[in-house]
């Protein structure tokens, strides 16, 4: 018997557009809703023809607002907001992608999809067809009088028939109109009766049958508010009623026998998938008749099922810990998850371990569950004790992969009860390394964007506010859910990643740069770095008596007292009282006062606002370093180690470098005499010294070698100061003034810089600034060829590449948007040289700990890596010996997989802290 599958598509699209994040393609345009509605709709089409489904299939759209409708009534649906700006341009790519997969897209001017569902359902039945309604949409409930219609919902992952009704409104379907027209709809503005709701409706439907019937009878029943609501809004009811029923006799825009249902063809699908780059979903096509002959095929990947949260395991005796152990080690790998009590690894205790095997095939091994209280009551579960002395061989065993999602963080809390894991993989550093730049790389969002799986919200199982709990006084039931999905959803984005790497070309970079510094940063966060808290609290009263100084000079200047740190207040002073020109105010109707706006008054020499907007610039530095770093740092240091531990990402800048929190040492200034004050507070244990090794101008010999600039690798080769180089190729002569300038312009360039941003920075016209640019490229022409390259390249990939196949993605630089394609060019121009940087600066992390131990150095310790430079602490008698190992592992790194035309020169210095070792 034909059986007609009809997808309400308007719910599909909202669904998704919800679900996932804000997503970009490669030519810069929303593509949120569309990949997840294409991910929904494939996913449904596939279950289908794998369960026997349907032989007719076709999506049903809304065509318009205006339907009859509103001509029935002007305020049906008025109150809806309209739909989100960015989804907007969403809806003809979405029925790009319905017609993708060769299914009918069907809608129709003046009818709502439901109604076009309602008529295909008739002539289908008419034909003696079964129907199924792909939706939850209460309305369409109404069209399951008829036992050859059903319902599926996709949310719910469950068939419904007549008794979902029954089991919701308390009425069959044939009754389903009666109840809706009584209690109206506030989203649709179905105005019903004031004061009645789902089960008065339903009650008053069951006793006299329909609307009509209610209304009639309303002036003998009992005297009531709802009595009373009846009998005036009566009229309301009756326009209610027309309003809920379905039209079942539209004209069908496609006869039915041209829905039927032939499979999906792989080229309309691969096609859209290439045109939008949804990587993911092309790996799940078969065939790769249009991928490069020397890719290799990748492994076509099933759909897992859905998460079922009530089928994973709480194991609390040892015997089912040993269960799952002997299974993770005969398959040979598994995903885990810690959970602990807080977000700092090197403070956090463990609560519990999760393990998964396979999707749906997860446990959680609680170990320190129950009340803070010792005489607490506390739920059946093994000792920690037992339980690392049962997963420390598993973890460390070198036949069984473990696989994590920030895996760092685990390895922290584990090493420091004695556990080591090896050998790994890491979804969040395999998410980075493919898809840099198109979206975040957190759980929740990989699970929405490549599972379109809602992970259960942390704040939903703890709570929040003053009723938040601890994760260890959650029930294990509801712990069990939250931890083991982790681990499950971990695994599930193994399965998917680990086949793209190769496919993607990205294998060399996750294999021989990030996959291995994951335990580097692990050791490296672990250790720390002594700070001088003392020093550190000097400087905090220092930093305090120059801000209230500032303070009084700004407050002098403007002849009233004013909340410096408050941008309205400081914009109104600047632009109001002073009578400063060309500001521009926000959204919010506030004057900007961000760091390029007071740098522009600053530079000017005829503003009358010059000097209090330098003071400003000045007074927020030392308020930021006072709190970020002074202060902050105090309250940082570990009460057990009496160290600072930084918490380093790799996922953290686009290009590939490595970013720091708690504290930020990216952030101290690199030049200024503050900078190096707190740097000295950074000091190395007694009988110890600071070790501190930079890359000299890395990223200019990188650009020499990448866009071939021979007078530039000449120079670097003779050892030349290339600024001095520079300023003789500029303007002829070398002073202090042409070599300030040649060096700015030499690192401005390889950021895109616009003739403005040059201008400003060198506080010349933009047409003399323009000229400087002109004449650097006719200087050096290969760095304009790069910059053209490299900018057209990435318009017609999408993304660049590093020389280590490091790759990443710019989604604006096709966008229609003047300055946001002009920040993606400027960000793709730099891209290939940061990230070739960060690159080596990773390997030369990845082979010292290697390379000192081979020297008989053990002692030595590599503590920071902050921007171009790595920080050790190590005993004053390993100096002279750990030296020319460093030196040599960092000037090495690129090699063997790239052999640089310029030397990589390094500079080491040596003191009691890490501001003298400068």
């Amino acid at each position: 018997m034909p059986h007609l599958y009809l997808v309400d598509g308007s719910g599909y699209i909202f669904r998704a557009y919800h679900r996932l994040p804000p997503l970009t393609n490669k030519h810069g345009e929303p593509v949120g809703a569309v990949y997840g509605y294409t991910t929904m709709l494939w996913k449904l089409v596939d279950e289908l023809n794998k369960a026997d489904g349907p032989t007719h299939m076709a999506v049903i759209l809304d065509k318009s607002e205006h339907t009859f409708r509103n001509e029935m009534y002007d305020q049906y649906k008025a109150h809806r907001p309209p739909a989100p700006e960015d989804l907007v341009p969403q809806f003809p790519v979405i029925r790009d992608a319905t017609r993708a997969f060769s299914l009918p897209c069907i809608e129709e001017l003046g009818w709502e999809a439901d109604d076009l569902i309602a008529s295909y359902t008739k002539a289908a039945l008419a034909q003696g067809w079964q129907v199924t309604i792909v939706s939850s949409d209460k309305d369409l409930m109404q069209l399951m009088t008829d036992p050859s219609v059903d319902m599926l919902d996709t949310m719910n992952n469950r068939r419904l028939g007549p008794e979902a009704t029954v089991e919701k409104f308390g009425v069959g379907p044939d009754k389903l109109g009666e109840v809706l027209a009584l209690m109206g709809d506030s989203v649709d503005n179905v105005p019903g009766v004031p004061g009645i709701g789902p089960k008065t409706a339903a009650k008053l439907i069951l006793e006299y049958g329909t609307v009509d019937a209610v209304l009639e009878a309303a002036p003998s029943m009992k005297p009531s508010k709802m009595r009373d609501n009846l009998i005036e809004h009566a009229d309301k009811a009756r326009l209610s009623r027309k309003l809920v029923e379905l039209a079942c006799d539209v004209p069908l825009p496609d006869p039915l026998d041209e829905l039927e249902l032939k499979g999906i063809p792989d080229a309309p699908l691969r096609a859209f998938l290439e045109h939008h780059g949804f990587r993911t979903l092309l790996a799940r096509l078969s065939s790769v008749a249009e991928a490069p002959v020397d890719s290799p095929e990748p492994v076509p990947l099933q759909d897992d099922p859905p998460c079922n949260h009530d089928g994973y395991e709480t194991v609390v005796d040892e015997a089912g810990l040993d269960r799952w152990i002997a299974e993770a080690r005969h398959q040979g790998w598994l995903a885990i998850d810690t959970e602990t009590t807080g977000v700092d690894a090197t403070r956090a205790e463990l609560v519990g371990v999760s393990i998964a095997l396979a999707p749906n095939k997860a446990c959680y091994i609680p170990i320190a569950h129950g009340g803070t209280d010792m005489f607490a009551e506390k739920p059946l579960q093994i000792a920690r004790e037992t339980v690392l002395a049962r997963l420390k061989p598993l973890l460390e065993d070198p036949a069984v992969l473990k696989i994590g999602h920030n895996l760092k963080y685990d390895m922290i809390v584990l090493s420091r009860l004695g556990v080591s894991v090896a050998p790994y993989d890491d979804t969040i550093v395999m998410s980075f390394d493919l898809d840099a730049g198109l979206h975040g790389h957190g759980m929740d969002e990989l699970a929405a964007t490549h599972l379109s799986h809602s992970c259960i919200a942390y704040k939903d199982v703890v709570g929040t506010g003053k009723s938040q709990l601890g994760f260890a006084q959650v029930d294990l039931k509801a712990a069990t859910r939250y931890a083991a999905e982790d681990a499950d959803v971990t695994l599930r984005l193994w399965r998917r990643f680990k086949p793209r790497l190769a496919y993607e070309s990205v294998t060399r970079v996750y294999e021989t740069v990030d996959r291995p510094l994951v335990s580097v940063i692990a050791g490296m966060e672990c250790a720390g770095v002594k700070v001088d808290s003392t020093a550190l609290a000097r400087l905090s009263t220092e930093f305090s008596h120059q801000i209230a100084a500032l303070e009084e000079e700004i407050h002098g200047i403007a002849g009233f007292k004013f909340t410096i740190g408050s941008p309205k207040q400081l914009g109104d002073v600047l632009f109001e009282k002073m009578g400063i020109k060309g500001g521009r105010k926000g959204k919010s109707g506030v004057y900007s006062t961000d760091v390029n706006e007071m740098e522009r008054i600053a530079a000017d020499k005829d503003s009358p606002g010059r000097v209090i907007a330098a003071k400003v610039l000045d007074w927020r530095q030392l308020s930021k370093l006072k709190s970020t770093y002074t202060d902050a740092l105090q309250a940082q240091i570990n009460p057990e180690t009496g160290r600072v531990h930084t918490s380093y990402s790799l996922t953290g800048a686009q290009t590939g470098r490595l970013s720091s929190t708690d504290p930020n040492l990216q952030n101290i200034p690199i030049r200024t005499e503050v900078g190096r004050q707190i740097r000295d507070a950074f000091v190395a244990e007694p009988g110890n010294v600071i070790l501190a090794a930079d890359y000299s101008q890395i990223e200019l010999r990188l650009a020499a070698h990448i866009a071939d600039v021979p007078q530039l690798r000449e120079a670097f080769e003779r050892g030349d100061d290339i600024h001095n180089m520079t300023a003789q190729e500029l303007f002829g002569e070398v002073n202090r003034d042409t070599r300030g300038r040649a060096k700015t312009i030499n690192f401005a360039i390889l950021y895109g810089i616009s003739r403005w941003g040059l201008a400003g920075r060198l506080d010349v016209t933009a047409d003399e600034a323009q000229a400087m640019i002109d004449r650097y490229f006719d200087r050096f022409p290969g760095i304009n060829r790069y910059i053209a390259d490299t900018i057209a390249e990435a318009k017609e990939k999408g993304y660049t590449t590093t020389l280590f196949g490091r790759k990443t993605h710019f989604a604006r630089l096709k966008s229609s948007v003047q300055h946001e394609r002009q920040g993606a060019e400027r960000a793709a121009i730099n891209a290939p040289i940061q990230g070739t940087s960060a690159d080596i600066i990773k390997r030369a992390m990845v082979r010292m700990g290697p390379a000192l131990a081979e020297a008989g150095l053990p002692n030595v310790r590599m503590l920071m890596q902050v921007h171009d430079e790595l920080v050790f602490e190590l005993p004053e008698g390993d100096v002279e010996a750990a030296r020319p190992v460093i030196e040599r592992v960092m000037a090495t790194a690129a090699e063997p997989s790239v052999r640089l035309s310029v030397p990589l020169g390094v500079e080491i210095g040596v003191g009691p802290s890490w501001g003298a070792a400068h």
